[in-house]
């Protein structure tokens, strides 16, 4: 654990505190921030600021050698609101901070100090403003000290998501449903949805789904009476190939008569990512209601690393289900790759990337390991031996290099906090098989109705952009006792986020 010992003057502003935490965070695996000038440290950071028509922001390292670091910065205020004087003065103090630690670690961050998971939001709002291209990507590299490597890979894909959603700025008066079934085969170790092993569950499962269904029922009736299109459904969880190909049949049938014109519903995915739980069975139950673009998720081609990680599918597995989908006009195929799991460096990931040469799905979603707080596999660091940072960087740019070089691009990504290396995960597809539905939730440009256990909704207001996020409850018991309840309060939300005066 590494203690930093933080002294502000000049402005006494709590709301520092966090950010501050979190871009430490990025520098050392474990530290904490204290602002007690009596506590032992291993570290000393002193942040001097003065404000008058610019912020002047100063920052002084000292280790516990006596090595002194330093970084002076002066910017212009010119915001006149409140809230944009604090945003200018805070990302002027994070600047002087971030780059003491950077020269102290001897660590770049890409990134600069950005900890949010969605960047490409940022050059979006400046794509709507109108604000040129270079001065644009200026002023994200002044703004937050983002490298123009990061830089380049956000137009990329704002450039890719224009060209697939030209009327991406206009879908603020439709809607896309997310539908969550919280049950898998087994928990994977770095897991955190909701995801509940279905064996021996079968009546939470039963229960689940009748509520569920009457959920999809009151949405839609809404939806129907309102005259409010979909754009995208997309089923998650948890994996939805885990309920019966019977049960699959059942659900498909209640969208399509719950759901409003469901046949010009411009995309409807169905996650299949464990290889396990796909039977041809359920592939035709896929095919009958025209669904053809669903996940099927290796993550990795090392069978040791399946076995450590908790998924019980075998790397044979993966290949055969992956070609009965094709034979069974499966034409959408997404696969996940994970960079950095227990166990794997750079020649476990070459092979896992030979291995996909092999099958050429339409997209594939390369993802960084985090270690997220709930995970098992946070829980038990010791036992999970990962990549450094410097052998993950390099993964990250092979995947780069195999995607270009095979014709994939990258249209979307987020970040996620204890991610390694401070990286990325990045979305890649062959032209025109993006997936509509990542692009919509990653850029927050509609609303997101969820339904199921552990769906999250975020409501988005046509006019001002403004969130309120409601999920319902995580366990199917909860769920089961109260899904009315919430299927009422999203129903409540809607009403008052779709009223006359605020649809244009």
């Amino acid at each position: 654990m590494i203690v930093l010992r933080i002294l502000i003057t000049g402005i006494e502003d709590e709301r520092f505190h966090r950010p501050l935490q979190l871009i430490a965070n990025l520098f050392f695996e474990e530290s904490n921030l204290t602002y007690d000038m009596k506590t032992d440290y291993d570290i000393k950071i002193n942040l001097d600021i003065h404000i008058e028509e610019t912020v002047l922001a100063k920052a002084t390292l000292c280790d516990s050698v006596g090595q002194v670091y330093t970084k002076k910065l002066e910017k212009e205020l010119t915001a006149t609101e409140e809230k944009e004087r604090w945003k200018q003065m805070k990302n002027t103090v994070l600047s002087v901070y971030l780059v003491v630690l950077q020269d102290f670690t001897g660590i770049v961050q890409k990134w600069g100090f950005l900890t949010g998971i969605r960047p490409t939001k940022l050059l979006h709002k400046k794509v709507q403003e109108g604000i040129p291209t270079d001065i644009a990507h200026q002023e994200l590299k002044e703004q937050y000290l983002i490298s123009n490597e990061k830089i380049q890979l956000m137009q990329n894909i704002v450039d890719r998501q224009l060209a697939v959603l030209p009327d991406l700025y206009q879908l603020q008066n439709e809607v896309s449903i997310y539908i969550g079934i919280p049950f898998c085969p087994t928990k994977c170790a770095y897991c955190t949805f909701p995801a509940y092993a279905i064996n021996g569950r079968q009546g939470s499962v039963d229960s689940f789904l009748g509520g569920l269904h009457y959920e999809m029922r009151k949405t839609g009736k809404w939806l129907k009476e309102k005259g409010i299109r979909i754009t995208t459904v997309y089923y998650g969880g948890g994996t939805p190939t885990s309920i019966t190909a019977e049960e699959m049949d059942m659900l498909y049938e209640e969208m399509y008569q719950s759901f409003p014109d469901v046949e010009n519903i411009r995309e409807i995915t169905v996650e299949a990512g464990r290889p396990d739980t796909i039977t041809p069975e359920k592939l035709n139950v896929l095919k009958k209601w025209n669904i053809d673009r669903i996940s099927v998720n290796p993550q990795s081609y090392i069978q040791e690393t399946l076995k450590a990680i908790g998924r019980h599918h075998t790397v044979e597995e993966t290949v055969e289900k992956f070609h009965l989908a094709r034979k069974m006009d499966m034409n959408n195929i997404n696969m996940d790759l994970i960079i950095g799991l227990p166990g794997e460096g750079l020649p476990e990931f070459s092979h896992t990337l030979n291995e996909t040469e092999k099958l050429m799905p339409e997209s594939l979603t390369v993802h960084t390991l985090s270690f997220k707080r709930a995970s098992e596999m946070t829980q038990n660091k010791q036992k999970y031996q990962v990549a450094n940072r410097e052998e993950v960087e390099q993964m990250m740019e092979l995947a780069e290099k195999w995607t270009e070089e095979h014709g994939y691009h990258p249209y979307y990504l987020y970040r996620q906090k204890n991610i390694l290396g401070n990286l990325e995960n990045v979305g890649y597809s062959l032209p025109t098989q993006e997936s509509l539905y990542n692009i919509i939730i990653m850029e927050e440009v509609q609303t997101i109705i969820g339904l199921g256990c552990g769906a999250a909704s975020k409501f988005i207001h046509p006019q001002t952009g403004k969130i309120i996020q409601f999920s319902n409850p995580k366990d199917p018991k909860t769920y089961n006792d109260s899904f009315e309840e919430y299927t009422q309060k999203k129903l409540d939300i809607l009403e008052d986020l779709f009223a006359s005066d605020n649809v244009k």
